[in-house]
């Protein structure tokens, strides 16, 4: 059986692998919106198996998921039929339709390898929000590498037994420095099947840099900070106190569009 990509194809192993039974990532994202004044139409970009989505609609949202992977779209369509669920490149939607916020959690937005891929994003997203309209980043900090080496010195060997069978991957990062990527090389084994290589890359972009882009495409930033959030160290909170120092693994952008 070939896989374009295990997780994504196999939405049930991936939400097992990743789990988030306390639903930060959603919490999160509705604190901020608190936070900082946003309104209960969300779209949500990357949307994957539409486990946000779920907390979201329980919790008075109006949601419509995107992602390019139709099986993502086809569980997150069962599990979730109080939402709309659409396939589609995160680079050209065209949804006819302006929400009040827009999410792109989980580094969904560094899939935008070229600066040319960041900005047609960013411009959909600028196109899609309602004057005054809130989006939402979270990704990795390519600050976060400059001279830190712990997710590049060793390769994470890691089994997860689901539905009776044991899946254990091997997984090594590095960084690809005239790309300005952080690639990845992830080999799957499982009995009975071939060993599956899967290979991957992500955009790393310095903080400063992201709120250039931001900037030029018409959005005000409102908050840039590396801790607390759903994948940190740092436990989030809705009275968390947001950190600047811009050197954790991961950061959070928080925008409005202002034209």
């Amino acid at each position: 059986m070939a896989h374009a990509n295990f997780l994504t194809d196999n939405p049930a192993v991936y939400e097992a692998w990743f789990p988030d039974s306390g639903h930060v990532a959603a919490r999160f994202t509705d604190d901020l919106v608190r936070r900082f004044g946003g309104g209960t139409d969300l779209l949500d970009v990357g949307c994957g198996t539409g486990r946000d989505a779920r907390w979201w609609c329980e919790h008075g949202y109006q949601v419509t998921g995107l992602d390019s992977s139709p099986a993502m779209i086809s569980h997150a369509t069962e599990h979730c039929p109080q939402a709309e669920f659409l396939v589609g490149d995160m680079r050209s939607f065209a949804l006819r339709h302006e929400f009040d916020v827009i999410t792109c959690l989980d580094s969904a937005l560094l899939y935008c390898h070229e600066n040319s891929e960041l900005e047609a994003f960013l411009t959909s997203c600028h196109d899609h929000l309602r004057p005054g309209g809130l989006f939402i980043a979270e990704a990795r900090n390519g600050a976060f590498f400059l001279g830190n080496t712990e997710l590049l010195d060793e390769v994470l060997d890691r089994t997860l037994s689901y539905d009776g069978v044991d899946y254990r991957s091997m997984t090594r990062l590095w960084i690809d420095h005239a790309e300005q990527l952080l690639r990845r090389e992830r080999r799957w084994r499982w009995p009975g099947a071939e060993e599956l290589v899967q290979r991957s890359a992500w955009r790393l972009l310095f903080p400063q840099e992201l709120r250039y882009f931001a900037e030029c495409h018409g959005f005000e930033v409102l908050a840039l900070f590396d801790e607390p959030g759903p994948r940190t160290d740092t436990p989030w909170s809705a009275d968390a106190e947001l950190s600047e120092r811009m050197s954790g693994d991961r950061l959070h952008l928080i925008a409005r569009r202002i034209d």
